[in-house]
């Protein structure tokens, strides 16, 4: 057989393709910063918003090609002749395994090429392939390198194969697909970049400004304005952040934040109640639940300062960076959790109800 190469097929560049991979590096750099950022800020939204996104982008992206797929599956592939240069098996010890197949493949209507293939074959039936065999192959119009091996060809094809002898061709004659190239690397690069950053710049204030324990100089008098606070309630949950320079541990911030979220009704119960520096978080209890519960308005607030002071100086944290009180009565007596971190160590101390600490976990 006589055999002739033709150029490769050449690499098509759209700015549909472009902006495919903008957005796709948008979607990375969107949902890692989302991660990293609502890990460190314990926002819980924006955590869960890491693993959403690329999941309903995959889900979008899975829809729009069902018409390309449609059309693909439409096209009638053809069949060619090959030889087989060399095989080797690259995995798997039973039933189906991978082998890379290097193959020249001699179609009837053009010039042969080479081309590389990986296909799962049943290791029953992979003595049926040796290198210098001829065996059948299908691949798109378009797309030559996505050559597979027909493992049951018809019989008139089968008949072909036994009869025929190829030449190699030479590996000038190769024939891949088509690489993505510089520019798409470059865009999905930039998207991945721009979505990290929106990410960062949109919360920003929860990275860099967590930990405002500025206090006035020595012998100056205490401010007088009026404090500054967001407050965001549902019937299920209520929040309370206070602005820079103030925090809960000030004198009837807690009493005055806990009367703006529960208001004058008694018949508001909580299944926890979470404070940390500038922030009061609220979890209620359900309508009708049969769980303990208990009264935002009757913790011992004036003992949380003492408390903070305690964890901080005698439990052996080291440069204590946060803290965080966590009320709950889950086990049915209302217990009165302190956390503190600094940059290498974590300790603890429980309280009751009264705020009297009933046992410590020191740092180890």
């Amino acid at each position: 057989m006589t055999i002739t190469t033709g150029a490769p097929p050449p690499t098509h560049r759209t700015p549909l393709v472009l902006a495919r991979g903008l957005l796709t590096g948008g979607v990375a750099g969107t949902s890692l910063a989302a991660l990293v950022v609502g890990g460190i800020a314990e926002n819980v939204p924006l955590f869960v918003t890491g693993f959403v996104l690329p999941a309903l982008y995959g889900l979008l992206f899975f829809l729009a090609g069902v018409p390309r797929r449609a059309r693909e599956a439409a096209v009638v592939p053809r069949t060619a002749l090959a030889m087989i240069e060399s095989l080797q098996a690259v995995g798997g010890e039973s039933g189906d395994i991978p082998v890379r197949f290097d193959l020249t493949v001699a179609p009837d209507d053009g010039p042969a090429y080479r081309v590389e293939i990986t296909q799962d074959i049943n290791l029953v039936d992979l003595s049926d392939y040796r290198p210098r065999g001829v065996v059948v192959v299908q691949y798109p119009p378009d797309s030559p390198w996505r050559a597979r091996i027909v493992k049951r060809p018809t019989p008139e094809w089968e008949d072909r194969a036994d009869a025929a002898r190829i030449d190699s061709a030479p590996g000038t004659a190769e024939v891949a697909a088509p690489p993505e190239g510089c520019a798409f690397g470059s865009v999905l690069l930039l998207g991945l970049l721009l979505g990290a950053a929106v990410v960062v710049l949109l919360f920003r204030a929860d990275l860099f400004d967590r930990d405002d324990t500025a206090q006035p100089p020595p012998g100056a008098p205490p401010s007088v304005s009026a404090t500054s606070s967001t407050t965001v309630s549902s019937s299920a949950s209520g929040t309370v952040s206070l602005g820079p320079g103030q925090t809960f541990l000030d004198k009837g911030e807690l009493d005055r934040a806990v009367g703006t979220l529960t208001g004058d009704e008694d018949t508001h119960r909580a299944l926890t109640v979470v404070v940390r520096e500038r922030l009061l978080s609220v979890v209620f209890s359900p309508a009708g639940a049969q769980t303990p519960g208990l009264d935002p308005r009757a913790l011992p607030y004036d003992r949380f300062p003492a408390l903070v002071e305690e964890a901080t100086s005698t439990l052996g944290v080291h440069s204590p960076r946060t803290w965080q009180i966590t009320a709950d009565r889950l086990t049915g007596s209302l217990v009165i959790r302190v956390v503190v971190t600094g940059p290498e160590d974590t300790a603890s101390l429980e309280a009751n109800g009264a705020g009297e600490v009933v046992r410590r976990a020191p740092a180890q």
